[in-house]
């Protein structure tokens, strides 16, 4: 049942980069921001995650993990952690598990065609496991900071 803000969300294993397996629950006790994009190592996915990248102390010190996910496999997964350097985990959602849990599979259209693929999403879930805030159809500048603005204000009990 895909998750909406104020309630709980679901549990399921991950295959993380170092080839980890973990779970969402794993996450409880901080806050999590848990963000979907396209495609490892495009040009707008490179973008986000060099801004999660930047600004990854700022949430660090909220205490706030980060997870990035797509369908990508663990290989695409590793190489793009490793070129960009993101000091945070992705997740390799091969089998979309985790994209249909927050109903992020969209049908798209490129040039005329139309095809299923993951829509720039981002999530926030508090240390208790609930979502708190959902933002979907994201455009890249700026979302960061809108994102860490919102663990602020989650953080201050605002």
């Amino acid at each position: 049942m895909t998750p909406t803000p104020d309630q709980p969300i679901g549990d399921l294993e991950l295959t993380l980069t170092g080839n980890r397996q973990a779970r969402l629950s794993d996450f409880r006790g901080r806050h999590l921001v848990l963000y979907f994009y396209p495609k490892a190592s495009t040009p707008g996915c490179t973008q986000e995650g060099l801004d999660f990248r930047d600004a990854f102390a700022d949430f660090t010190a909220l205490d706030t993990a980060i997870l990035g996910a797509s369908r990508d496999g663990l290989k695409a997964q590793e190489n793009f952690k490793a070129k960009q350097g993101f000091p945070f985990d992705l997740v390799a959602d091969t089998d979309e598990a985790l994209c249909r849990l927050f109903d992020v599979i969209k049908v798209k259209k490129m040039y005329g065609r139309e095809s299923l693929g993951v829509e720039r999403s981002t999530f926030l879930i508090d240390a208790q496991g609930v979502l708190r805030r959902e933002w979907r159809g994201v455009k890249v500048p700026g979302h960061v900071q809108e994102v860490l603005e919102a663990v602020r204000a989650l953080a201050a009990g605002t």
